[in-house]
Order: structure tokens, then sequence, then C-alpha cells
């Protein structure tokens, strides 16, 4: 089982020096499984998917700051001797590559934000239910009714829901906390790296006009909106999700041992 610096993680192509390493950074409660098959082994792209602190294989007990996160990533990147990467972030994963980019900017080439946002505020209710052992399972299932389009079939609504209730509850409810103390509005304009911006058109946890803001104060940013999906846009929509990041990967300079 792939360890470094206690984080569990999928590689794909990890011997491709000439290409940029990509580091897919899951959101709340979640883990590497959450990007689909079509992203975690895109062809001739050195991917490597991770399950943060706590979630999935990981060892320790998760945080309460995004910024913890993002020291994990960077302490991640210098296990593998890898001097910097492309950082790939859904939702809370979003807020870790953005703190990772404005804190370490010489460790992040390039950034791609999937139904991310400079703020990332949690409905109350569901930060109450996920403190609560015994209301636990409301806080899964109120997640996951917003985190898919209305067309979205059950049988992927509950794989997701059966990932998320495998975190541990105290896990959980720290993600939650740490994306609602997180707050980036001010500083995006710090970030000069290639950025995709990438968000479903039905995302309801964090609407398109949070994809909008980044796009507008990044300079540079790129933004696609995918059709037909929700906040899970990459589970949902994976072969065009996949097509949309392989382009913008190859887009990116890099130079080998950069």
């Amino acid at each position: 089982m792939p360890v470094a610096s206690g984080l569990y993680y999928f590689a794909n192509q990890a011997d491709h020096l000439a290409r940029p390493p990509v580091i897919l950074i899951h959101g709340a409660g979640g883990n590497h499984l959450y990007w689909p098959p079509q992203v975690r082994r895109l062809p001739n792209q050195r991917i490597f998917a991770v399950d943060l602190p706590g979630h999935g294989k990981s060892e320790g007990l998760g945080y309460h700051t995004i910024d913890d996160y993002a020291d994990s990533i960077i302490e991640f990147l210098e296990a593998l001797k890898l001097s910097g990467a492309v950082l790939a972030g859904h939702s809370m994963g979003s807020a870790i590559a953005l703190s990772a980019a404005i804190r370490f900017p010489k460790r992040v080439v390039g950034l791609v934000l999937v139904g991310g946002g400079a703020k990332l505020r949690v409905a109350p209710a569901i930060l109450q239910s996920a403190s609560n052992l015994s209301a636990f399972a409301n806080a899964v299932q109120m997640v996951t009714d917003f985190s898919f389009a209305p067309q979205t079939g059950e049988r992927l609504k509950e794989l997701a829901a059966q990932r998320m209730s495998e975190t541990r509850p105290t896990v959980l409810h720290g993600d939650f906390v740490a994306c609602d103390a997180f707050n980036a509005m001010d500083q995006l304009s710090e970030i000069s790296v290639p950025t995709l911006v990438l968000c479903g058109d039905k995302d309801q946890m964090t609407p398109p006009k949070y994809s909008e803001f980044l796009r507008d104060h990044i300079a540079g940013a790129r933004m696609e909106v995918v059709p037909n999906a929700g906040h899970m846009v990459m589970l949902e929509q994976p072969e065009k999700t996949a097509g949309i990041l392989d382009d913008f990967l190859n887009t990116v300079s890099y130079q080998p041992g950069q």
C-alpha cells in the first residue's frame, strides 16, 4: 500500500517525469475514490490521488483548518521529492489547493478548482447534525441531497453516501468546521499560476457564481461549466471532466525536476 508522509495515495504514470505531477485532493468526508477512474487514470498524465489525514486509508485524525490540510499536502510533496505540482482539488480540496498556492507559491505550478469557492460557508443545519453522533446519518443525507443534479441516478448517490458514512463522524465534522472558517477572497490576486475553474451547472453546494468569482479574481483563470452536473461533477460527468482536465494539463508549462 503506497504511503508517503502518512498519506495513502493512488499513482498513475508516476515515473512519467516529463509531465507535471498532479495531486488530486478530495473534498470533505471523502477519499481518493471520489475521483473516478477516468480522472485518476488519465493516459499520459502523472497523477497522485491522496487520502487526506484521517480519511480513507490514511492515518491520523483529520484537521479543523484548511491550512493544516494544505501543510499535509506540502509534506506529501516533500516525502515524494516533488519540488512542485499541479494541485487539483474538489470542494474542500479546492480550498486546500488555494491555501497551498497562496502560502507556498513556489511549490504549485498549476491549480484545478472543482466545485470550489473563495469562501465555503457550511449550512448551520449540516454543521449541527455533523457534530451530533446520533444525527450523523442526517448530515450525510443532507450533503448527498445537495451534491447531485436532479437527473443523477440513485445508485451513484447511494454509493457516495455510503463512502461518506465510512468517514469517522469527528473527521467529517472537523472538515465542515475547516470549510466554514475558510476565506481567501482577499488573497486570490496573489495567485499567478495557470488555473482551471470547473463546476457543474446544477451545483447547489457551491453554485457557479462561486466559480465565477474565482475566475474573475485569479489572473488568467479559465472556467468551464459542465452541463447536467451538480457538486459531484467529476462523478456525474467523468468523461467530460477528464477531457477538460487533460486539455488543461497539456497547457501547463513544466520543466522536469522543477
